[in-house]
């Protein structure tokens, strides 16, 4: 071969080496953020005390019978979680995993720092809308990071590609959970719908801003 020929393939192996490494970075960058994101918009609806979406009402309400941080209830929850996907033989990604330990220890950080809801009414509605948009935000950077789906979300569609409609599934998991969660003390309110009714479009927006990995999300929204 020659050697000029071996030189301009081994120049171009390299560019695409390079920029295979750029955008595996900038997964990563989003994949971080995002999930740094989510976990301090969780922090902020549960410090506003408006009502949470329905998983943090049940960490909520073993938190407030425990003792233990909300968070950490969080990672606690999402490693039981995975442990349901080993009969599925759902595959765990790294950014599930990533999922269950950030969100939990950024939530518990962020609590720390912030100050308790303090009675003022502006103060609480600012901090749920806030909280909202920071998780729409976060999840629209970690999704399209394209580094697997966090526990919840996996155990969803592992049922979903076994003939489960994706839905009622879901529906199902979290009415439990949500109620489950507010016998054990957990805030359910006005926050609640709020969060149910906000943070579909939010993430949807910043989502299609945002993905670095193409994800058919028409499909995921009909199952």
């Amino acid at each position: 071969m020659d050697p000029r020929e071996l030189s301009d393939q081994y120049a171009s192996f390299s560019m695409i080496s390079s920029r295979t490494r750029i955008v595996l970075l900038k997964r990563l960058a989003c994949l971080f953020s995002g999930l740094t994101l989510f976990g301090v918009g969780i922090a902020l609806t549960a410090i506003a005390n408006l009502g949470l979406p329905p998983w943090e009402i049940l960490h909520q309400g073993i938190s407030r019978r425990t003792g233990i941080p909300l968070g950490t209830i969080g990672i606690i929850t999402g490693g039981l979680v995975l442990l349901g996907w080993i009969p599925l033989r759902e595959k765990v990604g790294f950014g599930t995993v990533m999922n269950v330990l950030i969100i939990g220890i950024v939530i518990d950080i962020t609590m720390l720092i912030l100050p308790e809801e303090s009675g003022s009414t502006s103060w609480q509605w600012v901090a749920m809308f806030g909280g909202i948009g920071l998780v729409g935000m976060g999840s629209g950077l970690y999704i399209g990071a394209g580094f697997g789906p966090g526990p919840r979300d996996g155990l969803m569609t592992a049922f979903a590609r076994r003939g489960y409609r994706m839905r009622r599934t879901r529906t199902i998991v979290e009415s439990l959970v949500l109620v489950t969660g507010w016998l054990l003390g957990g805030t359910v309110g006005a926050g609640t719908v709020f969060f149910a009714l906000g943070v579909g479009p939010a993430v949807e927006y910043f989502f299609h801003r945002t993905s670095i990995v193409p994800i058919n999300v028409k499909t995921r929204s009909r199952t």
